[in-house]
């Protein structure tokens, strides 16, 4: 199957601008550069080859074609279907039900949605690795967000380094939390003899967590609190640990002291993503639906 490269197209609307200027306005780096340089990517004015010295007029039209990715040879593309939510040439944005992890390990080289969205772009005929920004850990479900090429990859971990990635979670935790609002700033570090384990440590990395409730209910005699979370850091489990400090675990996630009797898995899901498109700059909001497991728990006079 012959495959696509990716490309960047625009129009120029500064007269006498340098190509080379023009194209760093896009967040292309030197180093990006001298990839679609040497790599076998082009850059073209009007269809035609230029050097970044070349002086553009207003409407010119620049097109730049990335070069080939190399695909990661570990990587065992698979064939399955899953959700999207959106899709162009630079972003794919879907959602990951609970129960498969983002990506593959030693013990578990297939069955992840990285295996799975190499196998959608080999389908699609692209010319890209897998390029993940937001994971989500194998229990929790929601909205995963990927980038399609290299340049895409690098400007959205540049943004969401500035937190200019909104994430939105909702989970059910136990017991009823008493504020209607609260901020948890508690470093978080890994746990003396675990690999997967994390704790709230002086000497780990800076964590924040905002959580909203919804509401509080009891479920067979337990009390419970639907909350809204918006993380602030990405560490990893910072949600199910932060829960945990405060004496709120998140039911099902026995992990950080949760309970497995009203549901089976730590009751997560990553529901909304905002940005700002890298490229088109067009404001996006995104919504994953609420998996049955978890929309089961939501009483019925709750609006």
């Amino acid at each position: 199957m012959k495959e696509d490269l990716i490309h960047l197209e625009f129009r120029v609307n500064e007269s006498q601008q340098l190509l080379r200027d023009a194209i760093r306005q896009y967040g292309i780096s030197k180093k990006a550069l001298t990839s679609i340089k040497y790599e076998g990517g082009q850059i073209t004015v009007n269809g035609v080859e230029k050097t970044v010295r070349h002086k553009l007029d207003i409407g010119d039209s620049v097109k730049i074609t990335f070069p080939p990715e190399k695909k990661s040879l570990g990587l065992i593309p698979q064939q399955v279907d899953f959700p999207i939510l959106m899709e162009d040439d630079h972003l794919l944005i879907l959602t990951k039900v609970a129960g498969i992890s983002t990506i593959p390990s030693r013990e578990h080289p297939i069955g992840t949605m990285a295996n799975y969205i190499a196998g959608y772009l080999e389908k699609s005929g692209l010319s890209s690795t897998v390029h993940i920004v937001t994971r989500l850990d194998k229990d929790t479900s929601g909205i995963i967000c990927v980038a399609k090429h290299r340049h895409a990859h690098h400007l959205l971990s540049e943004m969401q380094q500035l937190g200019q990635i909104s994430r939105a979670y909702e989970a059910f935790v136990h017991g009823h939390i008493e504020q209607d609002e609260l901020v948890i700033d508690a470093p978080i570090g890994r746990k003396n003899g675990s690999i997967i384990e994390r704790i709230i440590d002086d000497n780990g990395k800076q964590a924040k967590t905002t959580v909203h409730v919804l509401s509080r209910f009891e479920i067979d005699g337990k009390k419970l609190t639907h909350v809204r979370l918006y993380l602030h850091t990405g560490r990893t489990h910072q949600i199910r640990v932060h829960m945990m400090s405060i004496g709120h675990p998140l039911i099902g996630d026995d992990l950080y002291g949760g309970e497995l009797q009203i549901i089976s898995r730590q009751a997560l899901h990553a529901k909304e993503l905002k940005l700002i498109h890298p490229f088109t700059k067009e404001r996006m909001h995104l919504v994953a639906p609420f998996p049955e497991d978890m929309k089961a728990l939501i009483p019925t006079n709750y609006s």
